[in-house]
């Protein structure tokens, strides 16, 4: 029985989390490979002597560089890509970013006109990565898109499995929203205490040990803050939104060919 290896290109925010956590350890007829195992990645698919291999990973700044880490040992491989709307795929990454400590305004995070920001053009050109999948590896990919999770998850998940040759019980997915997303009084105490604290994940220590204990301890203070300001009057709060509309349409204006290509190119929920 012939091995094939599906790719999960999971980029960060178009549900990825969900499905490596939830969906992918229940699937029957394949070898899932949790996220954990990835750094041994080719011992853990060379153990595999036969049937269907799912590979899951996430990432977004990083994809050229994860993409060919895998592919210069699995060449012949079927990658599975989700894509988010533009607009709604920068707000999302955004909030994200600021809950980490991203101290900066959301043009400084992804920069339309210079592109000097912290995102660069180059990673919100769907068709750049869909492309790049295609040279990368030997087959073609599997296009999603986060809405079609969103608005049916259950139909997603069953298309999805069938294309890659697993079957999936339904009724054995917890559904439940883990959390909800931190709101925007939130976020904007977080942002602003960030101007004088370095609240950003990064590593700080070489040694494994300290590196987890550090990574807790600075959870601990990022969490406490969002936590406690929730206790905070809006009064005290800046009127200024966290996200301009009128910059997210700019951007879904410019990349609007690029999405309705997706759109084209996505395997249909019907």
């Amino acid at each position: 029985m012939e091995k094939i290896i599906y790719f999960h290109v999971g980029i960060s925010k178009t549900g990825s989390t969900f499905l490596q956590q939830r969906v992918f350890p229940i699937l029957k007829n394949i070898h899932y490979i949790p996220t954990r195992k990835y750094h041994k990645i080719d011992e853990e698919i060379s153990s595999i002597k036969k049937g269907n291999v799912l590979v899951s990973r996430e990432f977004d700044r990083q994809f050229e560089r994860e993409v060919d880490l895998f592919a210069s040992n699995h060449k012949n491989v079927i990658p599975i890509i989700v894509f988010r709307r533009h607009d709604q795929y920068l707000a999302s990454q955004y909030r994200r970013f600021v809950k980490n400590g991203f101290k900066y305004g959301i043009k400084q995070f992804f920069d339309l006109d210079e592109d000097l920001g912290f995102f660069k053009k180059i990673h919100f050109n769907f068709t750049h990565q869909v492309n790049y999948l295609k040279t990368t590896f030997n087959k073609e990919p599997l296009v999603f898109v986060y809405d079609d999770f969103k608005t049916n998850s259950s139909n997603f998940i069953q298309i999805l499995s069938s294309l890659i040759g697993a079957k999936v019980d339904l009724n054995q997915i917890d559904f439940s929203t883990k959390h909800g997303s931190y709101n925007e009084k939130q976020l904007k105490i977080i942002k602003t205490i960030s101007q004088g604290i370095n609240l950003q994940k990064r590593r700080v220590f070489k040694s494994v040990i300290l590196h987890y204990i550090w990574r807790f301890f600075h959870a601990t203070i990022r969490y406490g803050i969002l936590y406690t300001a929730l206790l905070i009057p809006r009064f005290l709060i800046s009127k200024e939104p966290l996200i301009d509309e009128e910059y997210l349409n700019q951007v879904k204006s410019y990349y609007a060919k690029d999405w309705e290509h997706i759109m084209k190119i996505k395997i249909g929920l019907d």
